[in-house]
């Protein structure tokens, strides 16, 4: 069984994109998780912000660093994970369930080429670890 759900896509920035209807659930991989180490800050957007595919949308920190958090696709937050507020150890215990980070209003279909399935995305990693 694969450590990354089928049901979503991945980019090669370790976010990954759950659609229902036009609205995506957002999240950082397991594999991003594990890199990070402990996780004891999230910085997330307001509700109604505006971005585009690779904008950099928020930062997560770590015991060992702070990294940005770079959008897959384009379109309009419309809810953001406020757990992790108090809890971002969340996104530790459970990156690709509980621990998601927001929640957006996808601009067209056309925002999810070029995101990878999991099979690919594991292909992805193995290939990244060799370089």
């Amino acid at each position: 069984m694969s450590a990354y759900p089928d049901d979503r896509l991945y980019s090669k920035s370790h976010e990954w994109i759950r659609m229902d209807g036009d609205i995506g659930t957002i999240g950082i991989t397991d594999h991003a998780q594990k890199e990070l180490g402990d996780i004891v800050f999230v910085e997330l957007p307001e509700t109604g912000e505006l971005f585009d595919a690779g904008q950099e949308f928020g930062t997560i920190e770590s015991v060992k660093a702070v990294s940005e958090l770079f959008l897959p696709v384009a379109g309009e937050i419309v809810e953001v994970n406020k757990v992790l507020a108090d809890e971002p150890g969340a996104v530790n215990e459970d990156p690709h369930g509980e621990g998601w980070l927001l929640k957006i209003k996808v601009s067209s279909d056309g925002e999810l080429e070029g995101l990878m399935t999991s099979a690919r995305y594991e292909k992805f990693l193995e290939e990244e670890a060799k370089a």
